[in-house]
């Protein structure tokens, strides 16, 4: 089974078995409602805890999650530096031309002539649009925003993307 990230625990909260999670989603609500499974791994760990959030909240530009069976602070001060992520099937459907970061990377990128550009090795969250980072086999990188002008076809299961190449986009 896969497992896909949502947040890293980076500290508890208070003494009531709160933990601090910087978040690693766009969905925090979906993915921390109270009912929700995740898997916790801690750092090393092959195989995960399963813990059930019993509450959520948000605090500064963190989530501050509860666990079932998890009541006070001694419960979970040994979660700190730990990966919560949700199963492969729990993953929701996207809307049309919305994908996941994991369906993104490692994608080859083509111009639309067919000319191998570089594989998409990081994905920046820029606010306006996402800005994907392309590695060519040699040479240097390039970003390209994730915009309808520039990206004209995605196939994730081919692991393709087609843009056009506008003029200056390219560190050439």
């Amino acid at each position: 089974m896969e497992w896909f990230n949502v947040g890293k625990i980076v500290n508890t909260h208070g003494i009531r078995g709160e933990v601090r999670v910087l978040s690693r989603t766009d969905f925090p609500e979906e993915r921390f409602a109270i009912g929700m499974k995740l898997g916790l791994f801690k750092p090393d760990a092959k195989k995960p805890i399963m813990v059930t959030v019993a509450s959520h909240r948000q605090h500064k530009n963190f989530e501050l999650l509860t666990f079932e069976g998890y009541p006070n602070i001694n419960d979970v001060v040994e979660f700190k530096d730990s990966y919560l992520r949700i199963a492969e099937h729990d993953l929701t459907e996207l809307e049309d031309h919305a994908y996941y970061h994991h369906e993104i990377l490692g994608c080859i990128v083509f111009s639309e002539e067919g000319r191998e550009i570089g594989a998409i090795t990081e994905i920046l969250e820029t606010g306006a649009n996402d800005v994907w980072e392309v590695t060519p086999k040699a040479g240097k990188k390039h970003y390209i925003p994730y915009i309808e002008d520039v990206v004209k076809e995605i196939d994730v299961d081919e692991k393709k993307v087609v843009i056009e190449v506008l003029e200056g986009l390219l560190n050439e």
